[in-house]
């Protein structure tokens, strides 16, 4: 549970329900973030269930409305969507608010935000590094980002007093909050997160493509590694387009050092060199140990996954 930190936000809003968004309303009325916590999100279905969950005080689809008066907003939408929605909001702001998001590229969000940021007006970004393959106000949980990083990248000048503010919520979520660069984020995030993503819809599309495997054959022999690159590659379709399209330098560096070690690991198999694949294993190995040791992971069988049924 999370240490209690500065005094909480009056009036924070949530553009986006989804599963970080349902997730920070969640965790903000769990823990006490926030005495008025608003939900705004364009989808009347979401906001309809929103209501039912009781995840809000106030929920609303118009955004210039939602924002008003709020000490904290957070966008929880598409990397893609980011701009649009900041332009739509931005005259509404009140002074000394803090604007943050929490995508997962921060280079053009930064791009994308800066323009339309009044005066007056902190903006903080973020990014959770949390998640599941779930989508949609049902899927969040108030633990979330219990013992998950969350990286802050604030443009240089940014106000101290404003970071502070949004590190000690992060912190109030139970995340172990860093600071790093927009630049620098994107590009250990592209080998970290993004790449592995493509990777893993690449190798489900692949095996879907396959005309002497019946897909049926494909979810019965399942249990071992594909099964995994099938969870990731369940991720909201949306999201994940978007973060290919506004990273895309980062990920095709890192893609391009993914393809020579491949080539290389295929010369070790084509050549028989069983001493290289140990050796490369054996390292491997030990990273998996490392994130386990780091708490970021279980060793737990199958990963501590629910069983679906």
């Amino acid at each position: 549970m999370p240490e209690a930190g500065a005094a909480p936000l009056g009036r924070l809003a949530i553009v986006g329900l989804g599963l970080i968004g349902s997730s920070i309303a969640r965790g903000a009325r769990r823990y006490g973030l926030a005495e008025t916590i608003v939900a705004i999100d364009r989808d009347a279905a979401v906001r309809a269930r929103v209501l039912e969950l009781g995840l809000a005080e106030q929920v609303t689809g118009d955004a210039a409305q939602g924002v008003a008066g709020a000490d904290l907003v957070i966008l929880c939408v598409p990397v893609g969507a980011v701009g649009t929605v900041a332009a739509e909001i931005a005259p509404h702001l009140a002074a000394g608010a803090i604007l943050s998001d929490v995508g997962s590229v921060k280079g053009s969000v930064v791009a994308a935000v800066a323009p339309h940021l009044p005066a007056g007006v902190a903006f903080v970004p973020g990014h959770p590094v949390a998640g599941t393959e779930y989508s949609g106000p049902d899927a969040g949980f108030s633990t979330l980002f219990q013992n998950r990083w969350c990286i802050l990248t604030p443009p240089e000048g940014t106000d101290e007093a404003a970071v502070a503010r949004v590190r000690g919520v992060w912190e109030g979520l139970g995340a172990i909050v860093e600071t790093m660069s927009p630049e620098h984020h994107d590009l250990v995030l592209a080998i970290t997160s993004h790449v592995p993503h493509l990777i893993a819809y690449n190798i489900v599309g692949t095996a879907a493509d396959l005309e002497e495997v019946t897909q049926s054959e494909v979810i019965k022999f399942s249990a071992g590694g594909f099964r995994d690159f099938t969870r990731i590659a369940a991720s909201d379709p949306t999201m994940w387009r978007d973060v290919f399209l506004t990273n895309k330098d980062a990920v095709l560096e890192m893609l391009g050092r993914f393809n020579e070690d491949l080539a290389a690991l295929a010369r070790a198999i084509r050549w028989g060199d069983g001493e290289a694949l140990h050796a490369l294993f054996t390292r491997t190995r030990a990273i998996r140990r490392g994130i386990v040791a780091m708490g970021q992971e279980t060793a737990e069988p199958d990963f501590g996954r629910r069983k679906e049924g």
